[in-house]
């Protein structure tokens, strides 16, 4: 009888707990950048290319996230939320333009790196949203235009 007391007043106490959490809510936003920052404005991406970074990307590389449902639930919210930041602080597809050309030659690097080694899209990503999962064939696409436009980068330094 005791142990039942204490399992509903711990279950009262977790309740309660997440109800009140709901209330701390960090900043979900997606800023505006004018177009003419973005990555479409600075390298030729292809159809197939652009189709892929919506696909895997940009929800965290880009101004343009979608936010899922869950991302309004605390504590989840502050992972997503913080996720999102990290990845729009390391690359951000909206605000390609504040790159210097030497860093936009080492992104678009990384990015095919990135790829090839499966880190991204993130594993905690993938796990709920299965089609932004990267095909052998897409990694291909994906190097074979970084390749490309790293090149051009570099004839235009």
């Amino acid at each position: 009888m005791r142990v039942m007391k204490i399992l509903k007043w711990l279950a009262i106490t977790i309740v309660c707990a997440l109800i009140a959490i709901q209330f701390i809510r960090p900043v979900r936003s997606n800023p505006t950048a004018p177009e003419s920052q973005s990555l479409n404005a600075h390298v030729h991406v292809t159809p197939q290319v652009a189709a892929i970074l919506d696909r895997s990307c940009t929800d965290c590389h880009s101004n343009r996230t979608r936010w899922p449902w869950y991302s309004n639930v605390a504590p989840v919210s502050w992972f997503v939320i913080d996720h999102v930041n990290h990845g729009r602080s390391h690359l951000n597809f909206s605000e390609w333009s504040r790159y210097q050309k030497r860093e936009a030659e080492e992104l678009l690097e990384q990015m095919c790196r990135e790829a090839e080694a499966g880190f991204m899209p993130m594993t905690s990503y993938t796990r709920i949203h299965r089609k932004a999962l990267l095909s052998a064939d897409d990694i291909k696409v994906l190097c074979e235009w970084t390749d490309g436009e790293r090149r051009k980068v570099a004839v235009d330094k």
